[in-house]
């Protein structure tokens, strides 16, 4: 059975965007950490499909491609061509069709869905947001790994995925130089 990883930035008071989706709390850091992109990539490798929330699709995949197709020199280039042609799906209650390459819409049941994804045969899925979807998610029980890169700074409001208890085991913890924290954590 395939596993659902979620992975994902977060403040130190535990939010994952600023109350209208903003992001920029998160390259604060003037130190970027090659060993914290590696780690990135290295778990990229281990799924070959991402989930993705609608609201967030389109974003995600015009950064990638513009990367992807425009930007050989940039250290993200690899990074940015597995995006790409990694398998979408993008979950959506309005929409029937997303542009972007390898994106499929799905329109029925998330749970069902998800639990059929995660019987198939492959490697692991990828969970990369956003807000809204990702508490679905962990609403459902669906979510096997929870990946939490929390960031060295504090938004005072914003989106959280955590809206009920939560129970968690924290299964390993790596500090980067840019002061982000990776914890790995399992559902309890």
């Amino acid at each position: 059975m395939r596993k659902l990883k979620l992975q994902i930035q977060m403040t130190i008071d535990g939010f994952v965007a600023g109350p209208n989706g903003e992001l920029d709390w998160m390259w604060t850091s003037a130190q970027p950490d090659e060993s914290m992109f590696r780690k990135i990539a290295e778990l990229a490798e281990t799924s070959d499909t991402i989930l993705l929330g609608r609201k967030m699709t389109r974003e995600f995949c015009d950064y990638w491609e513009n990367v992807a197709d425009n930007q050989p020199d940039s250290p993200e280039y690899s990074f940015a061509q597995q995006m790409v042609n990694m398998r979408k799906i993008t979950f959506s209650r309005i929409q029937k069709e997303i542009k972007g390459r390898n994106v499929e819409v799905e329109n029925g049941d998330m749970v069902a869905a998800v639990k059929a994804l995660k019987s198939q045969p492959g490697k692991d899925i990828l969970v990369y947001g956003g807000a809204d979807f990702v508490r679905s998610l962990i609403n459902e029980n669906l979510v096997d790994e929870y990946y939490i890169f929390t960031n060295p700074v504090a938004i005072g409001n914003g989106l959280s995925i955590f809206k009920e208890k939560k129970l968690l085991e924290l299964q390993k913890s790596i500090a980067y130089k840019n002061g982000k924290i990776l914890n790995l954590y399992l559902p309890v």
